[in-house]
């Protein structure tokens, strides 16, 4: 599970049929601080997801297709939530 913030949104006229009637959305994945960023990446949106909103994403092909119930999709980042808040708490 990765959680990202979704950044953009991708609008494609010719896709494969799995993509047929689901919202794309460009993800950047969020770190704590001195880590390194992960490229942004594009997630299939589950969840209803916008602009702004933190999200939990399932980045493994497998669980993405369960999460979509189409064992055959070529999918691999689905978001699966909106997340509230996040705390972290200090191991000091």
């Amino acid at each position: 599970m990765i959680l990202a913030k979704v950044v953009g949104t991708v609008v494609t006229t010719i896709s494969h049929a799995h993509y047929k009637n689901r919202r794309l959305l460009v993800v950047q994945p969020l770190v704590t601080e001195g880590e390194n960023t992960d490229e942004d990446f594009i997630a299939v949106d589950n969840t209803h997801a916008g602009i702004g909103d933190t999200v939990l994403i399932n980045r493994e092909g497998n669980g993405a297709r369960q999460v979509l119930k189409n064992p055959d999709a070529c999918i691999i980042s689905v978001i699966v939530g909106i997340v509230d808040s996040v705390h972290i708490a200090s191991s000091n």
